[in-house]
């Protein structure tokens, strides 16, 4: 889908088309219930969540600003209602916050590796935060496990398949060159000289 049939369908479903609103909810179908799944939530729960997924859009849909910024907005959207239902339900699942991965490593790792790990995590979610929203969905897309097909890819975001690569490339040393991972190369300046401390960026590549 392309960023103008996208505009179009995000206006005309503000508008209250219900013929673009289902088109929406078919083109994005797959990427909500992507995100689900990687928090192994029973089918019943994983309607339940979908469900509310829509409802939120439906409530935010005239609020968003750029439509090409949709596909992020709902992998935060449905990120965030697989959390709150966990939390609700009592159950406690860990996930990585870039790839959406379950973590499970209470008391199986070192605790000094696991706060590192957390650290370049949140220093890849910063730097992240500092590229456009279409760059910050393609990398996201692609660090995903499994990762993204590359025809999904392109219908998601209108990029063509044989530029993903390239883009991909272009994208990583945007990312390299942000505020937040150059600070953390730079205080880390020894550290960043090794495999160990390079492992941040190559968690993306």
């Amino acid at each position: 889908m392309d960023h103008d049939d996208l505009r179009a369908l995000v206006s005309a479903g503000i508008d209250g088309d219900e013929d673009a609103w289902n088109e929406l909810v078919r083109r994005f179908a797959g990427l909500v219930g992507h995100v689900i799944r990687r928090y192994r939530l029973p089918p019943a729960d994983t309607q339940d969540v979908a469900q509310l997924v829509w409802l939120r859009l439906v409530e935010h849909l005239g609020q968003l600003r750029e439509p090409a910024a949709l596909p992020g907005w709902l992998v935060t959207t449905t990120r965030h209602e697989c959390e709150r239902h966990l939390r609700t339900t009592g159950r406690s699942v860990a996930v990585d916050p870039l790839t959406m991965v379950r973590a499970d490593i209470a008391g199986t790792e070192d605790i000094d590796a696991v706060l590192l790990a957390t650290e370049r995590r949140q220093v890849l979610l910063d730097g992240l935060a500092e590229l456009a929203p279409q760059q910050r969905e393609l990398l996201m897309m692609l660090a995903a496990d499994p990762p993204y097909a590359y025809a999904e890819i392109s219908r998601l975001l209108g990029i063509p398949v044989g530029s993903i690569g390239p883009t991909r490339s272009r994208i990583l040393d945007k990312l390299r060159g942000t505020s937040a991972v150059r600070a953390y190369l730079e205080a880390n300046a020894e550290v960043a000289r090794t495999e160990g401390g390079r492992h941040a960026i190559a968690e993306l590549e």
